[in-house]
Formats: structure tokens, C-alpha cells, sequence
């Protein structure tokens, strides 16, 4: 439907638009409303309850810097565990990285999964990989009971309201820290430092007293709010600051140098979160 827009609302007084050339899925779910677009100029979007969570233009960014960061950092990352994250693309990063046997994602809803594979086959193709295993399952009571079961773990969950809340409070982070091995890393993606700067200091706080080492680092994702987005990672042994050269796996916006960049962090977030 030439004309028609969709938009995403970020603040009481501020919105994201696009253009909507075709509206190519819509169908409410038992936890969320999920509609795959096809717009101008993002190409093919995935929205959940009408917040942009992934484009074809853009995608990309995000997925190569949640997922690749944390597995070069691990010095032999085999086990991963990709909590959210439906569409795919991180699960597809994860794979590029030559250690990992086994990905499992949990995805608490399987429709998700399922339109993904049918609408955005650049970021599911990775799902039929014979080392995924996916779960439909709520992540903060799959994690119940593992004991230093993972090497890496990645929360690439949606904002922070509705079925995704409980994924940024400190009980889902302990409990990640129980699953996670001696050498473990998590990662999460944390929001904007310009709308979220309030959620981004309550995070690192809670993970400073939880992890040895955590740091914020950044990558620019156009389609979301400000277009500077952030991730913090939390590690047991390895500081990813330390990481120089003997990255395995690159992209095409993740390499040695961003990864290094990406951990500069401006002024204003630097000392929000000192």
C-alpha cells in the first residue's frame, strides 16, 4: 500500500516513520502483536507490538556486534546461548565464528521463529544448522537449574516492557552467571545512551556487582531510536579491551579495529557509568 506509513513511538514527543509499500504479514499472538513490512527505505522490517526489531537494511550491525564481540573475546567459545532473538540473525552470526558446537536459542514465542523463517530467510537461514537447538520457552525459567553450562550466553531481547521485562532485572542476571563456565561472557543489548541512559546505569550497576569485569560498548543500528545503540557485556575472566588482533571472525561492520572502537565510549555515557 504505496503512502501508507508505520511508525514507532519513542517518547511522548518523538517518532520514527518510514514508508510502507507492502504489508506482507500481521497476526497477533498470545504474547505480541508481529508484522514483517516491507518499507522504504529499510527494505524488509520485523516489528513486534509496532517497535522495529530488525531490517534487512541494518540488521547486519546489530547481529554482527552482539554476537561476534563476545566470541572473540572467549578464547574457545563451544557453547552458546542466544536468549531472544527470533529472527535469527544473531543465532547466524553465531555460526560464522568457527568453535561454537552447539547454539541453542530461547524464544518464548515460536511464531516469531516461525514468520522469520518464512518472511526473512537472510537472517533464519542458520536455524536449520544441525548445532542449533531451539527452545520455546520463557528464558528466565529455561536458565533455572543450569549449572556453568555455557561459554557464552547473548540476551537479544526486545524493549524492556510486556514478555521481555523480567530479562533486564538482577534475578535473570544471577541466574545467568550461574550458567555460564569459569571463563563465561554475557552480553545484552542495553538500549539507547540518549533515551535509556537511566536503564543503561541501572544495568551496569547491577552487573558490577555480579561480574569481575563489564564494559559498554556501542554500534550505529539507523532503524533504532537515536541510531546509537549500546551493549553491555559482563565477563568471569577476559577483558574484551585486551582483545587486539587475534580476532577470528569478522563482518561486514564488526573487524579488529571497530572492536576496539565500539568500547570508546563518549563523555556523558563514560561518567554516567563510572
Amino acid at each position: 500500500m504505496p503512502g501508507t506509513w508505520f511508525s514507532e513511538k519513542q517518547l511522548d514527543s518523538l517518532a520514527i516513520s518510514c514508508v510502507v509499500k507492502k504489508i506482507l504479514h500481521s497476526e497477533r499472538t498470545p504474547y505480541q502483536q508481529i508484522k514483517v513490512l516491507d518499507t522504504d527505505p529499510f527494505g524488509l522490517m520485523l516489528a513486534l507490538d509496532d517497535v522495529i526489531q530488525t531490517t534487512v537494511f541494518d540488521e547486519f550491525a546489530y547481529h554482527e556486534m552482539i554476537a561476534l564481540v563476545p566470541l572473540n573475546v572467549h578464547p574457545d567459545p563451544k557453547r552458546i546461548l542466544v536468549i531472544g532473538g527470533g529472527d535469527g540473525g544473531t543465532v547466524r552470526e553465531c555460526l560464522r565464528h568457527p568453535s561454537p558446537e552447539e547454539v541453542t536459542l530461547v524464544e518464548i514465542d515460536a511464531r516469531v521463529v516461525e514468520v522469520s523463517r518464512q518472511y526473512l530467510p537472510q537472517l533464519s537461514s542458520g536455524l536449520d544448522d544441525p548445532r542449533v537447538k531451539i527452545c520455546y520457552e520463557d528464558g528466565t525459567k529455561y536458565l533455572k537449574g543450569k549449572e556453568s553450562a555455557y561459554d557464552v550466553i547473548i540476551v537479544d531481547s526486545t524493549d524492556p516492557v510486556g514478555p521481555a521485562r523480567g530479562l533486564f532485572e538482577e534475578p535473570f542476571y544471577r541466574q545467568i552467571e550461574r550458567a555460564l563456565a569459569p571463563e563465561g561472557i554475557l552480553v545484552a543489548q542495553t538500549e539507547s545512551p540518549f533515551y535509556n541512559l537511566d536503564l543503561i546505569k541501572k544495568v551496569f550497576a547491577t552487573w558490577r556487582g555480579i561480574f569481575p569485569t563489564v564494559r559498554i560498548y556501542e554500534a550505529v543500528i539507523p532503524s533504532y531510536p537515536g541510531g546509537l545503540w549500546t551493549f553491555t557485556l559482563g565477563s568471569k575472566k577476559h577483558d574484551p579491551v585486551a582483545v587486539r588482533g587475534q580476532v577470528v571472525a569478522a563482518g561486514r561492520y564488526y573487524s579488529p579495529a571497530v572492536h576496539q572502537a565500539a568500547f570508546v565510549l563518549p563523555n556523558f555515557l563514560q561518567g554516567a557509568v563510572r
